[in-house]
């Protein structure tokens, strides 16, 4: 089920490369827009980092810092051991 769900979060998300757009604020705009629009809805088990990155071909670090800056704010919820969830209560 959860291979479902990282594919779900994977077909939200794109990159473009020769955007003036930094790669951290593209991700984190498309998750953000997801989330807010409902395609993520809230308790959405999100891919690892590593797959994350894998997947998108950037940098882990890029994708821990988007993932770190929506958890702040409260779209993401990190749970040890568990992995990232979208947050059940959205701001």
């Amino acid at each position: 089920m959860a291979k479902k769900q990282s594919g779900a979060v994977l077909t939200l998300v794109a990159v473009d490369r020769l955007s003036r757009v930094p790669l951290f604020r593209q991700l984190e705009g498309q998750l953000r827009n997801a989330i807010l629009a409902g395609s993520l809805p809230g308790g959405t088990r999100l891919p690892s980092s590593r797959m994350l990155a894998a997947e998108l071909e950037i940098s882990r670090p890029t994708v821990v810092l988007v993932l770190e800056r929506l958890a702040g704010e409260g779209f993401l919820e990190a749970r040890h051991g568990a992995g990232t969830f979208v947050a059940r209560v959205i701001p």
